[in-house]
């Protein structure tokens, strides 16, 4: 009953065999939607797969698959398991190609007289050799197009199929026509060759984009070759191999040099070089040693190093990689939605063109054989595949170009919104920053005047290792790792309670004590015996470029400060660089950080931004909770004008500002710490630590979005011209079938140019 009262929205991916064009798209996706519960289908010509979202209190979800295969089975396609052509081993090259042989070899020899006429030669051969030759190519090689013709006349829509199977079967027809009515002896030319041979060029445009489709689909196969199929599992009994789908978290598993790691997990023995670039784009090893995380797929390069499991199956990174990369492939981008509604009303406006061809000609004198080959032309140079094929080609090559660089692409929107990015807000810390701040100053009141070289208070630094000692926020890890490395013990803290954004409130050793931001201090009306030295101190620090914060003990209700710490962080290598790249492309670029102004702006000048006080290239003591508002405020510009926005963050608490943002990147760690949630709420994700990655995706976009016009264009031009040339008379079928069958290739090729994508300026090696 919980599930009918609060319905989960759930989804499936199906395989779909048969479809050719645009409008098998709009037919699938329109049967799909008639299901009972269905909330949204989109159908991916190039992937040949559609995706349905439908709510699970609709139907269980066994009968709810049963019913959408069903589905695209009735409307006359073939429902296949999505996943089953990438887990296999990719066809031969000449896979399929059987039919284009035979319908090859059974027209060529009606294709040799004609070629011979050219250079005079007057061969013919007689009308009989040529039903022979013609029949079995129109009925049994092209069955597979009245089959599909059939269903969507059913279903009372049209295709490729049936302009394909009206078009030779009105010449085919046309030709026993004019056969059986010759008098006997009599040379009559007839059209065999035309229907033979159209359908021959069909089915060899159609094999050629099936070895096409399977070079845009690289990326997914070359990410599922990643995952070993077996794992060396160390138990109590010594070491023994299992399948990758029975190896548990908390699983010991050793990897030997020269192995994939076959899981996510934490190095527990040894140390090795790990070889990431199938995940990263990364080309040089990465040192792991013990403690370090390693992720399933990754090389082991040199010894042999012990893991302990941490995720499993769909858990692990890789995984997640793949289910990212098949989303944003199987999505539709929103252009893909203007070529549908043109899809949806083309070929009806086809067959009345086809028509109007047919009576025009016939009624101004001509021939009814050389009216209807005029009619046969529109029909067969009209078929819609090209168009079909524009958007979603391009697509999963932007996105597998993308993945092999190491950005990942989630959803086709973010791709296509890119390109017009005019704003990039950064989060400061873990992004432009290396996100390791180091503790450089914890001084008590009483010694603020004192000796600066004594920097570190070793009477207050157990207090603040003890509050921090629970917290994996960046700059307690600081305070912890240096009373670690000064040998420095410290009692249990209780009560300890994080509040967001502001610090740390917690007892230790019975006393209560707060550690946190300075505007936080004030709120707590913190009082100080030096103000003017405390502020004078504080403010020395910011200027240098560190985050100040202060520890303060509640006494008799009133917090008293004790004293001031200051943490400082490096840039990342290649921020400045990323910055500068950006600025130089038109793109502005805005720093956000919860940090006080004055470590904002000293980082900022350190980076290349614009420190000045007046500057908008930097936004400082920024909470958590109001990243998003920030990145909103971005999004409406200086003057109320419209802007599309990119952030880029690491962190959980940039979650909402990255799905606030047109697009959100999250910076992600492949092999170290990463936040799942900012991936989740992010459009891309980056899974190298290296800002320069942010305008390879933004480049990426505007050459992934030029290729979808650049195909749309050519798409809508060859039919705007190929159209009335055929109805005019300048093309004759077997021309029009040959240029029908390079609008689809054409457009194929010119997706794939964007597999040679590199950057105008290559990263250098770190």
């Amino acid at each position: 009953m919980n599930s009918l009262n609060n319905p989960v929205p759930s989804s499936l991916d199906i395989g779909i065999g048969g479809m050719t064009c645009a409008s098998c798209v709009g037919r699938v996706e329109k049967a799909l939607m008639r299901v009972a519960g269905v909330q949204e289908a989109s159908v991916n010509l190039a992937t040949e797969s559609a995706r349905i979202h439908w709510l699970d209190g609709a139907q269980p979800r066994p009968q709810m698959e049963a019913l959408l295969r069903r589905a695209v089975r009735n409307a006359g396609y073939e429902p296949r398991e999505p996943e089953a052509a990438m887990d296999a081993k990719p066809p031969s090259l000449w896979a399929g190609f059987g039919p284009v042989a035979w319908g090859l070899a059974l027209s060529m020899p009606l294709v040799v007289p004609m070629v011979a006429e050219v250079w005079g030669r007057h061969w013919m051969l007689a009308p009989v050799w040529q039903f022979l030759l013609a029949t079995p190519v129109q009925f049994v090689l092209g069955w597979r197009f009245y089959v599909a013709a059939w269903h969507a006349v059913k279903n009372r829509a049209g295709n490729m199929d049936l302009l394909v199977a009206l078009g030779t079967s009105a010449g085919w027809a046309l030709s026993v026509g004019l056969w059986w009515s010759a008098a006997p002896g009599a040379m009559v030319h007839l059209y065999f060759e035309s229907s033979a041979v159209v359908i021959t060029l069909v089915l060899l445009g159609k094999w050629l984009e099936a070895r096409a489709k399977r070079q845009t689909t690289s990326a997914i196969r070359a990410l599922h070759a990643l995952r070993p199929e077996r794992a060396h599992v160390v138990g109590a009994q010594g070491e023994f191999d299992v399948p990758i789908a029975e190896v548990l978290v908390g699983d010991v598993v050793a990897v030997k040099a020269g192995e994939r790691f076959s899981v996510d997990g934490v190095v527990c023995e040894g140390q090795t070089q790990v070889d990431e670039s199938m995940l990263t784009g990364e080309s040089l090893p990465v040192s792991k040693a013990l403690g370090e995380r390693v992720t399933g797929g990754a090389i082991n390069g040199e010894g042999r190093v012990l893991v302990r499991v941490d995720a499993v199956g769909a858990q692990t990174m890789l995984s997640q990689m793949i289910r990212w990369v098949e989303d944003a492939q199987a999505a539709k981008a929103p252009i893909q939605r203007l070529v549908d509604q043109v899809s949806a009303v083309f070929v009806p406006v086809v067959l009345v063109i086809a028509l109007g061809t047919l009576l025009a000609w016939w009624l101004s004198g001509s021939a009814f054989e050389v009216a209807l080959i005029h009619a046969v032309a529109v029909l067969v140079i009209a078929c819609p595949c090209a168009l079909g094929l524009a958007t979603p080609v391009a697509i999963m090559a932007g996105t597998g170009v993308a993945a092999k660089h190491g950005i990942l692409i989630k959803d086709a929107q973010a791709l296509e919104l890119a390109h017009q990015v005019s704003v990039v807000a950064f989060d400061k810390t873990g992004t432009l920053t290396l996100g390791k701040p180091q503790l450089i100053a914890l001084k008590a009141l009483s010694t603020l005047h004192g000796d600066r070289s004594a920097l570190i208070d070793l009477a207050l630094l157990p207090v603040c290792a003890a509050l921090q000692s629970g917290s994996a926020h960046p700059l307690a890890l600081a305070v912890v790792a240096h009373a670690k490395e000064q040998g420095v013990a410290w009692s249990a803290p209780v009560n300890v309670r994080a509040v967001a954004g502001r610090g740390t409130l917690g007892e230790v050793d019975d006393q209560p004590f707060a550690l946190g931001s300075l505007p936080w201090m004030q709120t707590l009306d913190a009082q100080c015996p030096t103000p003017a030295a405390f502020e004078a101190q504080a403010h020395a620090l910011e200027n240098e470029g560190a985050s100040v914060s202060a520890l303060a003990q509640q006494v008799s209700g009133q917090w008293q400060l004790l004293g001031l710490m200051a943490f400082a962080d490096e840039p990342k290598p290649g921020a400045k660089e990323a910055i500068a790249e950006l600025r130089a492309q038109g793109i502005r670029t805005v720093m956000v950080s919860g940090d006080n102004w004055g470590a904002a702006r000293a980082m900022a000048s350190r980076l290349g931004l614009n420190a000045a006080p007046d500057s908008l290239d930097v936004i400082a003591e920024v909470l958590p909770a109001d990243k998003a508002a920030r990145v909103l405020a971005l999004k409406s510009g200086l003057h109320g004008a419209r802007l599309t926005v990119a952030m880029v963050g690491d962190g959980v608490n940039d979650a909402p500002a990255l799905a606030a943002a047109d697009v959100g990147m999250a910076m992600a760690n492949v092999g170290g710490a990463s936040a799942d949630v900012a991936m989740q709420a992010a459009g891309m994700t980056l899974m190298r630590g290296d800002p320069r990655l942010v305008s390879a995706a933004l480049d990426i976009s505007r050459r992934t979005v030029a290729k979808i016009r650049q195909n749309l264009f050519w798409t809508f031009v060859y039919n705007a011209a190929g159209i009335p040339l055929a109805a005019l008379g300048y093309l004759n079928p077997v021309l029009a079938g040959s240029a029908m069958a390079l609008s689809s290739l054409s457009v194929m090729a010119n997706a794939l140019l964007l597999k040679r994508w590199k950057r105008s300026q290559p990263l250098p090696s770190p």
